[in-house]
């Protein structure tokens, strides 16, 4: 079932872009309609609770820490 007045604006924003963005809207589209992605339950993962040894844990967590709670001001 199409709503017709997204169907206009979607056909109106399509005018104003170029050829190469229409593509990325058209793949955007084609993606949402493809089957669903179906993931793992949550609950089969629990066979990897506490496979990682605490400093390996402490190890990512400094890592993340130094790494990413930062506020990079030249980065944009």
């Amino acid at each position: 079932m199409v709503d017709r007045s997204i169907q206009s604006q979607l056909v109106a924003c399509l005018d104003d872009l170029a050829v190469a963005q229409q593509r990325q809207v058209l793949e955007f589209a084609l993606n949402l309609r493809a089957k669903p992605i179906v993931g793992v339950p949550g609950s089969a993962l629990l066979v990897f609770a506490g496979k990682i040894d605490e400093a390996d844990l402490n190890s990512m967590s400094s890592a993340i820490e130094d790494g990413c709670e930062r506020i990079d001001t030249d980065g944009w």
